[in-house]
């Protein structure tokens, strides 16, 4: 079992070294070469309080994640009719599902808002759109990148609105098989803006199903495309073994107290989790190496003091 995860742990290293990486900003770019690109998915936790969403969007920058994630959606297109008028308790108090929808939304004041904070702040911002008309009103705020849900993998329509804007995009595979996946990144064509995050749609995600090789799969199946990881699950330890195997951008839910209304609250990371997931990240980063074996002046006096048998006359001291 040890050797096996060792071998695809070099596998996926070298797969690694061969991905292009996708420019975001003058700053920023995905792939190979580049830090982990670290998302906290904001995305509906803030409850419809632009209030709650800049304490997130702050928190997220003081822990040094790399951007902030929304969702959109037009209510009266991404809610299925037979729900609309299905009453359900709210932090508002009882109301119908589709003015509850319509409550959690942000409309322009609010993203004017987001993106003149973010810039404040010094982090990247960017959402994932439910429907085309959606996409229509956030390239008002010209996003440096987008994302596709996994609900939306089969949304073809959505893909190619998306594709459209000619901005990097990530396509997230939770809930999808490996037809759906192929089918989809088939219709895309050409790959140049794309990026692939493996994910697991359920909140929270027990262990035995986030399925951490199959970003080795992908890596395996796409080359040239950065592969990355979306995590739903509960603890950071499982994404950050997704890091040590080669995923070139994470994303995970993020809240200020997972104990606040809303269904993705359970599966989220509080600030001092996020605060800490970014620290083990760069950690992994310095110590992956680079795989070339060599003895470390900070070993020198063990090695003095410690090895009975001198080395042979030719050690060079690397292998």
């Amino acid at each position: 079992m040890a050797y096996c995860m060792q071998e695809r742990l070099i596998y996926s290293y070298k797969k690694y070294q061969i991905m292009k990486s996708i420019t975001i900003n003058d700053k920023k770019s995905i792939g190979y070469g580049n830090p982990v690109y670290i998302i906290a998915e904001i995305g509906i936790n803030h409850n419809g309080s632009l209030e709650i969403a800049k304490k997130m969007i702050n928190e997220a920058a003081k822990a040094g994640c790399d951007a902030v994630k929304f969702q959109k959606r037009t209510p009266e297109l991404c809610t299925p009719k037979d729900q609309w008028h299905l009453e359900r308790e709210t932090p508002w108090g009882r109301m119908t599902y589709i003015n509850y929808r319509k409550m959690i939304e942000f409309g322009a004041e609010e993203y004017a808002a987001i993106e003149a904070y973010c810039r404040t702040q010094h982090i990247d911002w960017f959402v994932s759109c439910w429907d085309e008309e959606s996409v229509d009103f956030i390239e008002n705020y010209n996003p440096p990148i987008y994302k596709l849900a996994s609900a939306s993998l089969t949304d073809l329509a959505l893909v190619e609105k998306v594709k459209a804007t000619g901005k990097p995009f990530i396509l997230s595979t939770g809930m999808s098989t490996k037809d759906e996946i192929s089918n989809t990144i088939s219709h895309i064509g050409s790959t140049d803006q794309l990026l692939i995050a493996h994910s697991t749609s359920t909140y929270p995600c027990p262990p035995p199903e986030i399925n951490l090789k199959m970003i080795g799969t992908l890596m395996s199946a796409y080359p040239d495309t950065p592969i990355g990881y979306s995590g739903h699950e509960t603890g950071l330890s499982t994404t950050l073994a997704a890091v040590a195997i080669g995923a070139t951008f994470v994303e995970r839910h993020f809240t200020l107290d997972r104990a606040m209304w809303g269904s993705d609250q359970a599966a989220s990371v509080e600030p001092q989790g996020m605060h800490r997931l970014v620290k083990d990240i760069r950690d992994i980063e310095q110590a992956m190496g680079d795989g070339i074996k060599k003895v470390y002046e900070s070993e020198a006096a063990a090695k003095k003091r410690l090895r009975r048998v001198p080395a042979l006359a030719n050690d060079n001291q690397t292998a």
